[in-house]
C-alpha cells in the first residue's frame, strides 16, 4: 500500500482508501484497497473497491459525500458517495486524467462511470484530484497538481461531472521535484492579545524532491482561498514533518463534528503514508509492505515571526484509551553517556506511547534510546532521539536502527527546529511501533516520523547525555493494547 486516498466520514464509518497493489508486495497494479473505522484506531480491512482495468490504473483521488445529488447518481432515498480519482493510462499510453466512480451502498461497491473521464487536458502528468464543497459560491471545488510543472490547478463544477479551470498556484520553490497529492484545508486562527479569530486556508502539497529531510515530504502554504484562486505570501509556509517517512497526506472530508463525536471534533484531521518512495520497496516486512501514520487532528497557533502561525497535529485521543501502564521511571539526573533501563516483567511491548520530560544541558544534548540491541546477544541497535540544545532542534537518528537500504541518506540525522520553552523542559512524545517512530513535541508544533527496522532482539530503553548533565523530569512508558 502507499497513498492514502478518498477518505470520507459517511454514515458513522471512517472511510479509508488507499493506493494498492493486489497482486504483490511493490508498485504496481494500482487500485484501491479499503477499511472503514468507527474510531481511527480499529480497522476493519474491506475487499478491493475501485480495481485497475485494461485502460487505466487508478491513481490518487478523493472522496465526497453527494448530499444534494448534484451528479445524479442517486435514486430516491439514496446518497451517493463519489470518487473523483487519476485515471492513469496502461503502458505504452502516457495520459493522466480525472475520472468518477460512485457508490450508492455505503463504499463496498463502486461503478466507474460512464461518461470518463470527466477532466482531460491530454496531459502525462496531471493528477491527485482532492474536491470539496465550496459553500460561498454553492460549488465544487477541485485542486489537482500539473506535477511536472509544480503547479496547482483549481476547477470548478456544479455536477461533478463538467469541470472549468479557474486559476493556478506555483511553482513557489526551485528543486522541488514534481508536486503530488494538494489538499486545501480551512483552520480557524484562534484569537489572541486582541486579534480576531480568523480563518486560514492552508494548502498543501507534497515534493518529491528537496525536502529538509534529504528525499520527499509536505509542505503547508499558510493563505486564502476567495472560491476561484489561492493567494499565500511566498514566505508564509512550512513543512509538516521534518521526518523521511511521512508522505500524501490526505484529509478526511464530511467530519461528523461533535454531533457525530466529540472526542473527534476537529477541523480537520489527516494521516500520511509512512514511508518513502525512494526504499519503500527495500524495507523487510512481511508479508506485508508499506503502511499509514496515526491519525493527526490539525489546529492552528499564533506564532512570532513574519509568518505569525504554525500548524499544529496532534495524535488522536482515542490512543489513550489502548494504554496500558508499563513503566514510570523517577526523577534523576543523567550524566554523560548511556543508562539502560529494565524492563519490568516478560514480553516484547512493541507497540509503545512514551512520554518523557527532559532539561537539556546548555551546551549539549540529551534524550532516549529506543530498540536497544541485548549486548549479550551480540546487538548494537539503537534508535536514537532527543534535543540538541545548541542547535535548538528536536533530531532522530536512525544510523545504528537496524536495517539499512542502500540509500545512503536513510541513515543520516533528521533534525526539527523547535525552541527550548521558557522553563527549559522539553516535553516530547514518542509513539513506537515494531517498525516505525512518530516522535512530537507534546505541543504538536513540531513532529519527526520515520521508519525503522530493527532486529527481533533489539527491544531495550536507555537514556543519554552528552556534554554535561541532564535531568529527568518524567519518563512514563505505556503499552498499547489494541
Amino acid at each position: 500500500m502507499n497513498d492514502p486516498n478518498g477518505l470520507v466520514w459517511f454514515d458513522g464509518e471512517y472511510h479509508l482508501f488507499f493506493q494498492f497493489n493486489p497482486h504483490g508486495d511493490v508498485w504496481g497494479h494500482m487500485s484501491w484497497g479499503h477499511a472503514v473505522s468507527t474510531d481511527l484506531i480499529h480497522w476493519q480491512e474491506l475487499p478491493l473497491a475501485i480495481p485497475e482495468d485494461p485502460d487505466y490504473m487508478i491513481f490518487s483521488g478523493s472522496i465526497v459525500v453527494d448530499k444534494d445529488n448534484t451528479a445524479g447518481f442517486a435514486g430516491p432515498g439514496q446518497t451517493a458517495l463519489v470518487a473523483i480519482y487519476t485515471g492513469a493510462a496502461q503502458a505504452p499510453r502516457s495520459l493522466q486524467n480525472q475520472q468518477l466512480a460512485f457508490s450508492l451502498d455505503r463504499g463496498r461497491t463502486w461503478v466507474k462511470y460512464a461518461g470518463n473521464p470527466v477532466l482531460d487536458i491530454g496531459a502525462a502528468s496531471f493528477r491527485d484530484p482532492k474536491v470539496f464543497w465550496h459553500a460561498p459560491s454553492a460549488r465544487w471545488i477541485m485542486v489537482v497538481v500539473l506535477s511536472e510543472l509544480r503547479r496547482a490547478r483549481f476547477y470548478a463544477s456544479s455536477d461533478l461531472r463538467h469541470w472549468r479551470h479557474l486559476s493556478d498556484f506555483g511553482p513557489t520553490h526551485d528543486g522541488d521535484g514534481i508536486w503530488e497529492c494538494p489538499d486545501l484545508i480551512p483552520l480557524t486562527l484562534p484569537a489572541q492579545d486582541g486579534a480576531a479569530a480568523r480563518t486560514v486556508w492552508m494548502f498543501k502539497v507534497d515534493v518529491f524532491e528537496n525536502h529538509v529531510a534529504g528525499s520527499s515530504g509536505a509542505r503547508v502554504y499558510f493563505g486564502d482561498f476567495d472560491g476561484n484562486a489561492f493567494h499565500a505570501p511566498a514566505h508564509a509556509w512550512q513543512w509538516v514533518d521534518w521526518g523521511m517517512d511521512f508522505y500524501a497526506s490526505a484529509s478526511w472530508s464530511n467530519l461528523p463534528g461533535a454531533d457525530g463525536d466529540p472526542a473527534l471534533a476537529a477541523e480537520a484531521i489527516w494521516l500520511g503514508w509512512l514511508d518513502n518512495h525512494v526504499y519503500a520497496k527495500e524495507l523487510p516486512t512481511a508479508p506485508w509492505r508499506g503502511q499509514m501514520s496515526l491519525p493527526r487532528m490539525l489546529s492552528l497557533c499564533r506564532t512570532e515571526g513574519p509568518v505569525g502561525m504554525a500548524l499544529v497535529q496532534q495524535p488522536v485521543p482515542g490512543l489513550r484509551a489502548l494504554r496500558q501502564p508499563l513503566l514510570t521511571q523517577a526523577a534523576c539526573v543523567i550524566a554523560s553517556g548511556e543508562r539502560l533501563i529494565d524492563w519490568p516483567g516478560p514480553g516484547e511491548h512493541r507497540a509503545l506511547d512514551i512520554e518523557v520530560e527532559l532539561i537539556p544541558p546548555p551546551q549539549g544534548s540529551c534524550g532516549l534510546l529506543l530498540r536497544v540491541g541485548r549486548p549479550e546477544a551480540g546487538l548494537s541497535e539503537r534508535t536514537v532521539v532527543g534535543y540538541d540544545a545548541v542547535r535548538g532542534a528536536l533530531f532522530l537518528d536512525r544510523s545504528a536502527s537496524g536495517f539499512l537500504p542502500a540509500f545512503a541518506p536513510y541513515a543520516g540525522r533528521r533534525h526539527a527546529p523547535w525552541p527550548l520553552p521558557a522553563d527549559g523542559v522539553v516535553r516530547l512524545r514518542l509513539l513506537l511501533d515494531s517498525s516505525s517512530i512518530e516522535l512530537l513535541s507534546l505541543d504538536g508544533s513540531c513532529w519527526l516520523s520515520e521508519r525503522i527496522v530493527p532486529g527481533a532482539g533489539s527491544l531495550g530503553l536507555g537514556l543519554w547525555s552528552e556534554q554535561g548533565e541532564a535531568v529527568l523530569q518524567r519518563l512514563q512508558v505505556y503499552r498499547l493494547d489494541a
